[in-house]
């Protein structure tokens, strides 16, 4: 069942973000998804983000959001996303696993966009937090990072062992600074590398050309 906005009516889950409870969370992931975007300069970067955000950050990127059953922002699109493959050279995922519910489809994408060495960042809910009563029926998602890191495995990426915790525990707070491993913050964020040669064998990919037009600002 899809989750319901206070109308009753039928409600994209990432509305969440936008409450009190969620935007505490994005907040407190702010400065880490910043560091995430800066980290490789000169090259381009795609920062997928859980809702429209109020002003463009400074450098050469593109970020998008979740709407319907694609993606909106400085394009309007879906998958696959019409960036060139070996293009990107970082890769934020901020609770946007993928319109549609099918993360694999999405880290496949984000392994054809990666340059080699190209990085990609993936912010999620912590299930074991106390603050997940606060996204409890909205429709959201939460796995634990090992989840995660066998489905970035498949997709032919290979994650870092250590996941940072982000976020409040449970008042609905900005909380600076990240902690070694999830513990019981609100969300984590754990890093993936697109290596030269993965180290589990995947499955060939279709080189995407850029359409005329469509590269990230």
């Amino acid at each position: 069942m899809p989750a319901t906005s206070p109308a009753g009516q039928p409600g994209n889950p990432s509305d969440w973000f936008a409450t009190p409870a969620g935007r505490a969370v994005v907040e407190s992931e702010a400065a880490l998804v910043r560091r995430a975007l800066d980290e490789q300069p000169g090259r381009q970067w795609l920062w997928l983000a859980p809702a429209a955000q109020p002003a463009e950050p400074a450098g050469r990127g593109l970020r998008l959001h979740p709407r319907g059953e694609g993606w909106d922002g400085g394009l309007r699109c879906a998958l696959p996303l019409p960036l060139a493959s070996e293009s990107i050279g970082t890769i934020v995922l901020q609770h946007a696993a993928a319109p549609g519910g099918d993360p694999a489809a999405l880290f496949e994408e984000c392994a054809r966009l990666l340059l080699p060495g190209g990085r990609l960042w993936l912010f999620a809910l912590n299930p074991l937090s106390p603050y997940c009563w606060r996204w409890r029926g909205r429709g959201l998602a939460a796995n634990e990072p090992l989840t995660w890191r066998r489905r970035l495995r498949r997709a032919g990426l290979e994650p870092e062992p250590v996941s940072q915790g982000v976020g409040p525990g449970w008042e609905v707070a900005v909380r600076t600074g990240q902690r070694s491993g999830p513990g019981l913050c609100a969300a984590y964020a754990l890093c993936a590398e697109r290596r030269v040669a993965p180290l589990t064998p995947v499955a060939p990919r279709t080189a995407l050309r850029m359409p005329q037009g469509a590269a990230p600002a």
